[in-house]
């Protein structure tokens, strides 16, 4: 169906001719002016006569012609493939992802733990936003750039996948996180340039204070939305790790700077969200989907792949057939 849709002819008007194929029908089989001309020599009529495979093939020997010139009607007309290509002219969005790895994201007020459901719906907005640059950077005692601003989306949400606590040196560097990223930021010629910035603890880490990293971002234009990962109350949290490396949960209270986390958004003229669930957390990413849309201007480019050779190549086959019986198997006294 596809291809179909993508077919068409460069020449259509040379598809009129197509009327004289019937005209050839007609005059050849229904007017008797396309037979050729019988000598009766004897009447052997009381005489029993088997018909051979030549006497039943002659008179449907101009099928070749007829059919020759509807392939090369439908030839001239070009028939063609088009092969579109789009590319996008207008500038987008620049988006980093800031995603705290710290050992209090596998606490399990959420299913399975914070940070698999919040690697899914990262996942679940970067599949949305199809003609946008988008980075990915990790923090936890330290921050790193994990990925690049890239539009080759497949890599980034392997990046995504491959996400997991003890990265990095334990801890929360709010600060770093958000200063690494704004430097990945700061001389994009983007549209709009904004950091989504996940976190479900404190800052305790790291020689960037958070506040200096939002100061930073406002200078370069860049919005900071900050959501904040984790239940109200208490949840299954790591509180410690045994011999063999594990960690060990227990019930822990659930804290998180809402306040700063609430200046640095509101420095960057973005917004500040909490996310108490799975669903909280995908409403709030397909709010800041909503929010942050460009009008992107599309071009639209065409490339033809010529087809005519198809029609054009059986067309002259048939012609060359047509001739070569007449002149030989079919040979006729006048021929």
């Amino acid at each position: 169906m596809e291809y179909m849709t993508n077919f068409h002819f460069a020449s259509p008007w040379w598809l009129l001719c197509l009327f004289v194929i019937p005209l050839m029908i007609w005059y050849r089989y229904f007017t008797g002016r396309g037979r050729r001309t019988m000598i009766t020599l004897s009447d052997l009529g009381v005489l029993p006569v088997k018909r051979t495979w030549k006497e039943m093939v002659f008179p449907y020997l101009p099928v070749l012609y007829i059919a020759a010139s509807g392939f090369i009607i439908f030839a001239l007309a070009r028939p063609q493939l088009s092969l579109t290509e789009e590319k996008v002219k207008a500038e987008g969005i620049d988006i980093m992802l800031v995603m705290d790895l710290s050992s209090s994201m596998l606490s399990k007020d959420f299913d399975p733990d914070r940070l698999e459901v919040s690697k899914a719906v990262a996942k679940e907005f970067v599949s949305k936003r199809v003609h946008d640059r988008i980075g990915l950077v990790v923090f936890s005692g330290e921050a790193f750039t994990q990925c690049p601003l890239t539009t080759d989306h497949n890599i980034l949400n392997d990046f995504l996948s491959g996400l997991e606590v003890g990265l990095l040196t334990d801890g929360t560097a709010i600060g770093m996180g958000l200063a690494t990223a704004v430097n990945r930021l700061k001389d994009s010629d983007a549209k709009s340039k904004i950091i989504i910035l996940l976190t479900d603890g404190v800052n305790n880490a790291g020689y960037i204070q958070p506040t200096t990293a939002a100061e930073i971002a406002r200078e370069y234009g860049v919005k900071v939305y900050t959501i904040a990962v984790g239940t109200m109350g208490h949840a299954m949290s790591p509180v410690n790790r045994g011999f063999n490396g594990e960690y060990l949960f227990a019930m822990a209270k659930v804290e998180i700077d809402t306040e700063l986390l609430e200046n640095i958004a509101a420095m960057t003229s973005a917004k500040y969200f909490r996310a108490i669930d799975r669903q909280s957390l995908e409403n709030i990413y397909t709010e800041i989907d909503r929010l942050e849309k460009t009008e992107i201007e599309v071009n639209v480019f065409k490339r033809y792949k010529d087809q005519f050779r198809y029609f054009l190549i059986p067309g002259f086959i048939l012609l060359l057939l047509g001739f070569i019986l007449q002149n030989t198997i079919f040979r006729t006294l006048n021929s």
